[in-house]
């Protein structure tokens, strides 16, 4: 029997834009989206999907290899066939039909990673109200690697604030950072440092903004741990984990703290 259903959100992005009016590839990790799903699914939760435009995810090519799964070829290649053939990850919702079914129904929330989120979950006005309901409602927020970057759109001008990160106006960007729910929170995300290889390696570029740049501007308590090194931080409802390798300890997290959750209303 269920012991009650989890929100997965998930991000359509599949480029990025890099300074020079540029983009690069990216998408969802891998790793991130699967581990915590597959790992609350055997805890007994129900996972429900819901993206944007209500596809699937794309899997950014860097994180499709057994390198992040310990190296370990079986357990990526179990990661890649339920990815793509289990029904909790090809049954996906828009993110509005979920708003309009209720969200009273579900324990908590999950976002994974990978660079996409900064693309589209973080200016979703539709995820904004999904987060300021999980919030008020003190119910499991937990959020992965890039992922921590999408809880700004909570905030009332998200558009806004992410604009102005990319044109460089730190002190707009202040501005329209205020009323977020999340801050003094303390919380982590994928580090400057950590970026870095990304940016050199994949986007052949720099992004506009660092993550915890962003999240601090907002008000959010940000500090990381050592690069590429588990690192998961709690604090009230929310759970933030700071890269690839945080998946197994961040869905641990969760877990924990949705069996503390009351039953949803």
């Amino acid at each position: 029997m269920s012991k009650g259903k989890v929100l997965v959100v998930g991000s359509n992005a599949t480029r990025i834009e890099i300074q020079g009016e540029r983009t690069g590839p990216t998408g969802q990790y891998l790793n991130e989206t699967v581990v915590p799903v597959m790992a609350m699914i055997d805890a007994g939760y129900d996972v429900v999907l819901a993206t944007p435009d209500g596809t699937r995810p794309h899997i950014d090519p860097a994180s499709d290899s057994a390198q992040h799964f310990g190296g370990d070829e079986k357990a990526f290649q179990r990661a890649r066939t339920f990815f793509e053939s289990d029904a909790s990850m090809n049954n996906v919702r828009t993110l509005r039909s979920v708003i309009e079914a209720g969200l009273g129904d579900y324990f908590g929330v999950f976002v994974p990673g990978g660079q996409a989120p900064v693309v589209d979950l973080m200016q979703d006005a539709e995820l904004g109200e999904i987060l300021r309901y999980f919030h008020t409602s003190k119910k499991p927020t937990a959020l992965l690697c890039h992922g921590p970057i999408a809880s700004l759109a909570a905030l009332p001008d998200a558009r806004g604030y992410r604009a102005a990160l990319i044109a460089g106006d730190g002190a707009k960007a202040a501005e329209l950072g205020k009323g977020w729910q999340y801050t003094g929170y303390k919380m982590t995300v994928f580090s400057a440092s950590e970026e870095k290889p990304i940016e050199q390696h994949i986007l052949h570029g720099k992004l506009y903004f660092t993550m915890p740049d962003a999240l601090q501007m907002a008000g959010g308590d940000v500090t990381t741990g050592a690069d590429f090194e588990p690192n998961v931080i709690i604090d009230r409802e929310l759970i933030t984990g700071q890269n690839p390798r945080s998946d197994h300890p961040i869905a641990s997290a969760l877990i924990a703290a949705l069996e503390r959750a009351s039953v949803p209303a």
